[in-house]
């Protein structure tokens, strides 16, 4: 894939894997080939994405009547524009349920930016579950799906093979691609960025160069393997912003064998190498970008994925945490684990916030304080991961993002405690 190697191959079956031919006259083991293209067919090398799979069964095969199912709490851009004060937004852990719940059924939008039907922009939901998915299958024709896991690990069963993702890890489900989600040990819930728009690579380095933030070493992708299984099933299908489903008498993870650079893959957000200032001033936070989603507009992203990880504060004579700010980019955020530098309280794992375009925002009145104040010896933060899905499109909040319980309704207004200390005497 672009940004992490010129393609992959795994055969779950020796000699499944069809050399040197891709769609053969016949291919081994009586399968089927099926291309499985993430960019137009003429699109640059560089850039094209596209994977070669050796199924027992075509995906047209899965064909039938689809129906119209409940989508529930989860809502494509472009979605109905709640009205809400412009201001920062915040909340506290939506609570896992204690009624059986699949991970499709457990997604709840927060906010959406863009237009899915342009392959623009992007959603950012909260995802809860409390039972693995049984015989049913989905895939995303929307977009893109980055998860992050917060509570409970999370098995991908994926046409490409096995893909278990904790918290701490990310795991990256491309447009278009077959899955079933299993619970490894109880209840889970976390974070999604549906991407529209172009998908996930690795950004630029520049005048960094050639180490450090994440390295392609560290992406793995799944080894091949398939299920033979002739039961009842029901597939689900997220297209146009409406999820579709039928009833299918197999399943459709049967690919035995694939080749290609479009492709599912996972990655341990403890490998991210950072870089930072080493003598005074701030940052950019694009020094900690994971992965971004390039726009048509050089040096402007769909999305970037950052995170704020494990590192040392070195900075003399500098305001370490994040600066006051207003940005053009739309920020929304999640804790993994630990404490962000810049809140004192109110912000904890599991929780989300949003500071949206041209809105200001920066420390709680605490975190100024200890900023301002505290002796600058190198200190390391350490037992912390919060994370950014930062896209250049204004997010809208949805309606249930605006009504939910959780939402800390104070939270627009810290900035009102923060004291005046300007004395014109005082140089």
């Amino acid at each position: 894939m672009s940004g992490f190697g010129n393609g992959f191959e795994s055969e779950a079956l020796p000699g499944a894997l069809p050399i040197a031919r891709n769609s053969p006259q016949q291919c081994p083991y009586g399968l089927y080939a099926e291309q499985l293209s993430g960019s137009p067919f003429t699109a640059p090398r560089s850039t094209n994405k596209r994977s070669w799979l050796y199924r027992i069964r075509p995906t047209v095969a899965n064909w039938g009547d689809f129906e119209k199912a409940d989508t529930g709490l989860w809502r494509t851009a472009p979605d109905q524009v709640i009205d809400v004060p412009i201001a920062p937004m915040r909340w506290s852990p939506i609570p896992i349920p204690t009624d059986y719940v699949t991970f499709i059924e457990g997604i709840r939008t927060m906010t959406t930016a863009g237009d899915a039907r342009t392959r623009a922009g992007m959603g950012a939901h909260l995802y809860v579950a409390t039972r693995s998915m049984e015989d049913e299958y989905f895939y995303n024709a929307d977009g893109e799906m980055l998860l992050v896991p917060q509570e409970g690990a999370l098995r991908f069963w994926t046409e490409f093979g096995v893909i278990d993702i904790e918290p701490g890890e990310i795991g990256v489900i491309p447009r278009g691609i077959k899955l079933r989600v299993e619970l490894l040990n109880g209840p889970a819930r976390g974070y999604i960025c549906e991407n529209y728009g172009s998908g996930f690579v690795l950004p630029e380095r520049g005048p960094i160069g050639a180490n450090c933030l994440a390295n392609q070493r560290d992406f793995l992708t799944p080894v091949a393997a398939y299920e033979d299984r002739e039961t009842p099933s029901r597939l689900y299908v997220k297209w146009g912003g409406n999820l579709w489903t039928t009833c299918i008498d197999h399943s459709p993870l049967d690919v035995v064998a694939w080749h290609g650079n479009y492709v599912p893959y996972k990655y341990d957000l403890r490998r991210f190498s950072p870089v930072g200032p080493i003598l005074f001033d701030h940052a950019d936070p694009s020094i900690y970008t994971v992965l971004t989603s390039l726009s048509e507009t050089p040096g402007t992203a769909n999305v970037d994925f950052v995170i704020f990880p494990d590192r040392w504060m070195v900075a003399e004579n500098t305001f370490r945490p994040p600066w006051y700010h207003m940005n053009v980019m739309s920020e929304f955020m999640g804790l993994i684990y630990g404490q962000y530098d810049a809140k004192a309280y109110g912000f904890v794992p599991g929780g989300a916030s949003l500071h949206n375009c041209m809105l200001p925002h920066g420390p709680d009145i605490e975190a100024f304080e200890r900023g301002s104040t505290t002796e600058l010896k190198p200190s390391k933060l350490e037992g912390t991961m919060a994370f950014m899905f930062e896209s250049y499109f204004p997010q809208h909040v949805t309606e249930y993002a605006a009504g939910v319980e959780q939402l800390q309704e104070s939270y627009g207004t810290y900035g009102k405690q923060l004291k005046r200390h300007f004395d014109p005497s005082r140089r």
